[in-house]
């Protein structure tokens, strides 16, 4: 068995202070290779300040970040090379025009010549912004700036993206472009992000955590709400052939038939990655026709609300 993949990013007891106020405190998390991780707070709960240490514009208090092997702290320069950072307000030169802003972005990153065209070329293409390469920043709809930033963010093929409220501004259809965009970069990227907006986290994070006050109350909010896996599994095929097939799989521990729809099955399992795609496989080996197989998550806005709700907002 080859080893396991050390964390791209691993984040070790770091505490954030500005003058009197502590704006982080004593944070530990860690996320593997192609994850897409969302971190969800309330205003002033600490996001941003942790991504600006992340991306090396802020220095810890005390505690350790690495990223991609590179300490914050004493090589900066390496942590620049690997992260690529949109923050909230997707800072843009006004006066330049959106080409010549990413060609100029691409310069900074080591990227000149063909490469450097090629590069813009390809993310102008995947954010869609043949319509405003020549226009300027400063004539840009809030939307086109934020396709903008995540455009320069993909110059360079960094290891890891961090985006903050990618989706702040857009209208429904670039939501849904962006959403898809982020979920496909996992496949050459490490992804963390913050949003407001609970229902995009959810349809895009693999892995959700919460700070409240500065403080991480959970690195996976959905798994420590419900820490069995619960599959919904649509089959033509009665529940004790269900039970008999699928029950045998390794993990497995319960599995009830729907009252209300027939052939429909909520299975009860352990958390493993590959739990879901034995039980599929178990079902085809036995040729049980299988129609859906879903993962039941809770409700993430129940289960922020419940985390961050303050002793005299309970009172």
């Amino acid at each position: 068995m080859p080893p396991a993949a050390s964390p791209v990013v691993l984040v070790e007891h770091v505490t954030k202070w500005y003058g009197p106020r502590r704006a982080v405190a004593d944070v530990s998390f860690a996320i593997e290779p192609g994850e897409i991780v969302g971190l969800l707070g309330p205003n002033g709960s600490g996001k941003s300040t942790i991504f600006r240490m992340l991306t090396g514009y802020l220095v810890p208090t005390s505690g350790r970040i690495m990223v991609a092997g590179h300490d914050v702290v004493e090589n900066s320069l390496g942590v620049r090379q690997t992260v690529s950072y949109v923050p909230e307000d997707a800072p843009l030169y006004d006066h330049m025009r959106v080409g010549e802003f990413l060609r100029f972005m691409a310069g900074i990153k080591g990227l000149h010549g063909a490469k450097a065209r090629a590069a813009v070329d390809g993310a102008a293409e995947r954010l869609d912004l043949g319509p405003v390469m020549s226009l300027t920043a400063g004539k840009l709809s809030r939307g086109f700036r934020q396709r903008v930033s995540i455009a320069q963010a993909l110059l360079g093929d960094s290891r890891v993206l961090v985006l903050d409220e990618p989706t702040s501004g857009l209208d429904p259809h670039q939501v849904i472009a962006v959403r898809d965009l982020i979920q496909s970069l996992a496949v050459r990227h490490t992804v963390l992000m913050a949003s407001h907006i609970l229902p995009e986290i959810e349809k895009i994070a693999s892995r959700v955590m919460i700070l409240l006050d500065g403080m991480l109350l959970t690195s996976d909010a959905l798994r420590d709400a419900a820490p069995d896996l619960r599959l919904c599994l649509a089959a033509d095929a009665t529940v004790e052939a269900v039970r008999g097939v699928a029950g045998a799989v390794g993990g497995v521990r319960k599995i009830i038939a729907d009252p209300d729809v027939g052939g429909r099955f909520v299975v009860t399992a352990e958390r493993r990655p590959a739990l879901a795609a034995d039980v599929v496989s178990a079902l085809v080996a036995a040729r049980i026709p299988l129609r859906e197989l879903t993962e039941l998550r809770p409700d993430l806005e129940r289960v922020f609300l419940d985390l961050t709700r303050r002793p005299e907002a309970a009172a």
